[in-house]
């Protein structure tokens, strides 16, 4: 009797032993910490995200510190973060930089908007991207310049300066402002060039789009781009750009939408090249407008964590998107939401695909 009782206690440990390790990873998922860093174009809607997911997945906590896309792709780098946000990729050389192989996933779109600080204006100021380039190379310095008058007719533009603010951290949202100012001013492209930290000719710079939108709330006559929903959030005007249709085009989900629309055909080639500056067939795309990114390690050693990270990512560019115009960002087109499944897929542990 002692023997049988004996046969079944060790069969009972057994049975257990084989369960707790077949939840092992489950369970390390549900109570996965994951960290994240970067954009801050895109933290208003990754709050969103994060706390939705979170949600549905009790235990999970996932820490995002929007830092800029230059401090989330260092942290990457240093491997102090699990995933990091850029509103650029990373090119082939910046790649061969990083310590692993990076899966760059395509997560949300959306205008970077030109704000200002001008007083008893009657309608939304208008620029054309020739204005826009000048102001910002700090040739352009009063607001009654005939550049900007011309584009405004029969608006009373105040004859006073005008104050530059731009970011004074390495951003994604840089990288999309000046790669625009880049294809549509051969001087900008010469003397300052496209990326997330360049010299700039002129101007005040500001920590985080927090930063941008904080001196051209404070400053009168002060101009500056930020996000959309950072605009939205204090209240600022946004300029109408005038687009190569010869359009006057606000920012908006459905305009940044339009944008990615003219470049359909080149983002099923290469999704990193930029959406900026539609040619004139998309009369109602908002020329200054960009993808961000989620830069990913494709290998890792927490299959629990990595698993969870998939998952969130996974919702992130399927049932996330639904809630993306509201918070003034555009939603993947189902083409690109396709391509980051695949994408996803690449995710490994301990070199092993993750399921």
């Amino acid at each position: 009797m002692e023997r049988k009782q004996l046969r079944i206690t060790l069969a009972v440990v057994a049975v257990l032993a084989a369960c707790l390790l077949t939840m092992a990873p489950v369970c390390a998922a549900q109570n996965a910490q994951l960290t994240g860093a970067g954009s801050t174009f895109v933290y208003p809607i990754m709050a969103r995200w994060i706390a939705d997911f979170q949600q549905t997945h009790p235990g999970t906590q996932i820490n995002y510190q929007s830092i800029g896309s230059g401090g989330g792709i260092l942290q990457l780098k240093n491997g102090l973060v699990d995933f990091g946000a850029s509103d650029v990729a990373l090119t082939d050389e910046q790649l061969k930089t990083m310590p692993g192989t990076i899966i760059q996933v395509p997560e949300s779109a959306g205008p970077v908007c030109i704000t200002y600080n001008l007083l008893n204006l009657s309608k939304p100021l208008r620029l054309s991207g020739d204005a826009l380039a000048g102001i910002f190379l700090g040739k352009i310095s009063n607001w009654s310049d005939p550049a900007i008058a011309k584009t405004n007719p029969g608006v009373s533009l105040p004859n006073s300066t005008i104050v530059v603010a731009h970011r004074s951290d390495g951003s994604g949202t840089t990288g999309i402002f000046t790669t625009y100012l880049s294809a549509i001013s051969p001087e900008w492209k010469s003397r300052v060039g496209e990326n997330i930290s360049v010299r700039w000719p002129t101007g005040l710079g500001g920590k985080g789009s927090e930063g941008v939108t904080g001196i051209v709330k404070q400053m009168p006559g002060a101009i500056g781009y930020v996000e959309l929903n950072y605009a939205e959030e204090n209240h600022l005007p946004v300029v109408e750009m005038e687009n190569r249709a010869g359009k006057f085009v606000a920012p908006s989900a459905a305009t940044a939408s339009a944008a990615i629309d003219a470049f359909r055909a080149e983002l099923a080639r290469d999704v990193r090249l930029p959406i900026v500056n539609p040619g004139p067939s998309a009369p109602g795309a908002y020329p200054i407008s960009g993808l961000t990114f989620l830069l990913i390690p494709k290998g890792g050693n927490d299959a629990g964590r990595r698993e969870t990270l998939k998952q969130f990512i996974s919702y992130v560019v399927s049932n996330g998107q639904a809630m993306a115009t509201q918070l003034h960002y555009a939603p993947l087109p189902a083409s690109i939401a396709k391509l980051d499944e695949s994408l996803l897929r690449q995710m490994q542990a301990n070199g092993q695909a993750l399921k």
